[in-house]
């Protein structure tokens, strides 16, 4: 896993900047937990190591979402509830960050007439929302603090691929000539 982008890192400061800026004041929603998990993990994302950090026993990373799932499964793969709690925060965050930051990904997927991927059959959104459900029912020992923000994940999960579809625009507005020579003086 790649190491983790310090608090005040100009990456940071940017993606809380735009999360904050399409969410609260461009569309009125005002959870700031819920924003500021949102800005970190386009952070964490922005290393590619941690859009497929999850890896199987043998140590080969897991790029497909189907996968995942097994990861997940108490009766499958995962060895704990912790493993559990852990793939299934990743599912989360991972088909959030697609969905809202890249849904051509997702469409892609979708409209292949060949099935390339399990992924292809998989309702993406339906998918985050139920992940970060049992993410928000691991409520015992250290967890029980960030339940209700898995909560709120699950429950307001399209709501949020809409909001990040605002954090793209913005992003790719930051690659226009007249925004790189005022960002370059």
């Amino acid at each position: 896993m790649a190491a983790p982008i310090p608090a005040h890192h100009p990456l940071r400061t940017l993606f809380r900047t735009l999360a904050e800026r399409n969410f609260h004041r461009r569309l009125g929603y005002a959870d700031p937990g819920v924003i500021h998990y949102l800005a970190d993990l386009l952070a964490d994302f922005a290393h590619i190591d941690n859009v497929y950090k999850i890896r199987m026993a043998t140590g080969r990373r897991v790029e497909e979402v189907a996968e995942m799932l097994l990861e997940a499964d108490l009766f499958s793969r995962a060895d704990s509830l912790d493993r559990e709690r852990e793939v299934h925060k990743h599912i989360g965050d991972f088909t959030l960050f697609m969905t809202g930051i890249f849904p051509e990904y997702v469409r892609r997927l979708k409209a292949s007439k060949v099935v390339l991927s399990r992924d292809a059959l998989m309702d993406y959104i339906r998918t985050g929302k139920r992940s970060y459900w049992i993410v928000s029912e691991h409520t015992y020992g250290a967890y029980s603090g960030m339940a209700p923000l898995f909560r709120k994940l699950s429950e307001d999960f399209e709501f949020c691929v809409f909001g990040l579809g605002y954090v793209r625009k913005d992003l790719e507005r930051l690659k226009e000539p007249e925004c790189v020579r005022f960002l370059h003086g």
